[in-house]
């Protein structure tokens, strides 16, 4: 069974699970590259309790596919593996997983920092951290932005 692309999900994913599955689909897997993004305790300067995470249903996943196979175009790959979680998360809980797999590190180690770099700042999510101070909502920042534009876009 072929394993789905992007995942968009409210459930916690397994690490270990997902790269064993990501490696099975292909024997000549010579390096494996992966990110796990999480939920930090404190951003500029304030602490967060928590973090809400929005989408789109169907317009989020289709353009984290597009950049998958933006990625595949870019990297001789063999599979990657995305999955971003949404609701409501706490500090040190798992957001995100980028993984992808390739013959030799380099091409896997290029492609996993080009999904997480698109995903920064151009995948249509909307986040809102909760401080002392109360509600507020999360943009890119410049830093992401200048990394998506190293790539091209």
């Amino acid at each position: 069974m072929t394993l789905p692309r992007v995942s968009i999900q409210t459930d916690d994913f397994d690490l270990s699970a997902e790269i064993a599955a990501l490696r099975r689909e292909n024997r000549g897997v010579g390096a494996v590259c992966s990110f796990v993004g999480t939920v930090r305790d404190r951003n500029e300067g304030d602490e967060v309790s928590s973090m809400e995470l929005e989408h789109y249903p169907g317009m989020t996943e289709k353009s984290i596919e597009a950049m998958v196979d933006e990625a595949f175009h870019r990297f001789d790959i063999f599979g990657a593996r995305v999955i971003h979680r949404v609701g409501l998360l706490q500090p040190l809980d798992q957001i995100v997983l980028v993984a992808v797999t390739s013959a030799h590190r380099g091409q896997s180690f290029q492609a996993c920092e080009f999904l997480m770099d698109y995903l920064k700042t151009q995948a249509p999510f909307w986040k809102k951290e909760q401080t002392a101070q109360g509600a507020r909502w999360v943009d890119a920042r410049v830093s992401d932005d200048a990394a998506l534009a190293r790539w091209g876009i």
